[in-house]
């Protein structure tokens, strides 16, 4: 359904001016249409629009916010039947009062325009006193709807300009954190920009709404917060790490799942999940609960290879960047083991767009092979 747009001025303190209501007059006599002109005016309204050709009234209407339509039912081309039928196809949420005034008495005639979606009925020669009073009833009940319209239509978007403020303040609380644990572990933030972008492109891909795409973007960059609670000469040892302190580190999985947890954000639940699951493995050999295959979420499938590639194709401080053909040869020789198979055949199948990805927030200094 469609709804034509509103323009409140100040929709919380809007008063009613009957007067101001925009009128069409639809009647093939042009002696009729003066008449009702003539009426109208005198009682004060101005905002009159008349066409004595009612193949014209769908273009008046886009052209005008009319507030009442006043329609005879015998005209050549349209009867007064088929204008409203034609009015209701138009798939508006609104339209505005119709009253017949016509020169059909009969009973049926009366009650096929109510059941047709006329509001009133008045037969000609009609009194001036009686016409005015319909008029002034359709229109007021008209804009006062309109008005009570345009002040729900104002809150509506109060309330979604307040809630998209908060939304993006949570975004930007979301994306400084991201940046802050990567930092922490000698990166400069591209790594989770080119890997949110790298997830956000398979999740689109394996069948994500566009809502859940949106969220695995600005989700996807927290998935390693939990390296805030690693100690420095564990995080930054420059060598391999031995047993013990291989157990302490695969603990930022959980502690990055548990700062994320206790929020109702669909975002915040998203990143909690990404967290935990990221390092789990196709094959059950992850951590930090041995998920195997669909137990793991798909977010932390789609993740932990747009992680991996982006990881094994970029200079750390303690490794040179792998080639694009050996990292896919891990990739390739992984999948099934650490990586889901249809994630795998699907990283195939974007591959072009992955590499414009990388490219396009490469480091300044070292571009990825």
């Amino acid at each position: 359904m469609h709804e034509k747009s509103l323009k409140p001025a100040n929709p919380l303190h809007a008063a009613v001016n009957l007067l101001s209501a925009s009128i069409l007059i639809v009647d093939d006599e042009p002696a009729n249409v003066k008449l009702l002109e003539r009426t109208l005016q005198t009682f004060g309204y101005r905002e009159l629009v008349s066409t004595t050709d009612p193949r014209q009234v769908q273009e008046l209407f886009w052209k005008h916010d009319f507030d009442l339509i006043i329609l005879d039912l015998n005209m050549p081309h349209l009867d007064g039947f088929e204008v409203m039928r034609q009015l209701q196809t138009l798939g508006l949420d609104f339209l505005p009062p119709i009253l017949i005034v016509t020169a059909q008495l009969e009973q049926e005639h009366r009650v096929r325009a109510l059941q047709s979606g006329a509001h009133d009925y008045i037969t000609k020669p009609f009194v001036v006193e009686e016409l005015l009073a319909r008029v002034r009833n359709l229109v007021q009940v008209q804009l006062y709807q309109k008005s009570i319209r345009e002040r729900n239509q104002w809150l509506e978007e109060r309330v979604r300009d307040r809630t998209r403020e908060l939304y993006d303040t949570r975004l930007q609380i979301v994306r400084r954190l991201g940046r802050a644990a990567e930092f922490r572990d000698n990166e400069t933030g591209l790594h989770i920009i080119r890997m949110s972008k790298m997830s956000t492109l398979l999740g689109e891909t394996s069948g994500m709404s566009n809502e859940d795409c949106e969220l695995l973007l600005n989700a996807s960059p927290m998935h390693d917060i939990g390296k805030i609670g690693i100690p420095d000469h564990i995080l930054l040892k420059p060598g391999k790490l031995d047993p013990h302190e291989w157990e302490i580190m695969k603990t930022h999985s959980a502690i990055g799942a548990e700062i994320l947890s206790g929020d109702d954000s669909e975002l915040l639940k998203m990143a909690s999940i990404i967290a935990l699951s990221h390092h789990e493995k196709w094959d059950g050999g992850g951590y930090p609960n041995n998920l195997k295959g669909e137990e793991i979420p798909l977010v932390g499938r789609i993740v932990a290879i747009a992680d991996v590639f982006d990881a094994l194709t970029s200079v750390r401080p303690y490794k040179e960047a792998w080639t694009l053909a050996a990292t896919m040869e891990y990739i390739d020789g992984n999948r099934g083991k650490h990586f889901d198979p249809r994630l795998v055949d699907i990283f195939h199948q974007r591959f072009a767009e992955i590499l414009v990805i990388k490219n396009s927030y490469a480091e300044p200094e070292c571009a990825a092979n």
